[in-house]
């Protein structure tokens, strides 16, 4: 959990520019966007393997050149 205190005398500014930075620091972004939408295990499954397929065309291709 994510919490900043308001210093004494401390603009609004530079309390939003600590928690904007906390948040980038910790990842909380980062893990909402890789929650965002579900995906069933399947779908990851060929997800996966439609990546790994594109990494071996395209080093065959590299090969091949």
């Amino acid at each position: 959990m994510m919490q900043v205190k308001l210093h004494e005398g401390e603009a609004f500014e530079s309390l939003l520019k600590r928690f904007r930075s906390g948040v980038a620091k910790h990842g909380i972004l980062r893990d909402v966007r890789r929650h965002e939408s579900f995906m069933s295990r399947g779908e990851k499954q060929r997800q996966k393997a439609r990546r790994a397929q594109r990494r071996r065309l395209s080093k065959q291709l590299r090969r091949a050149a």
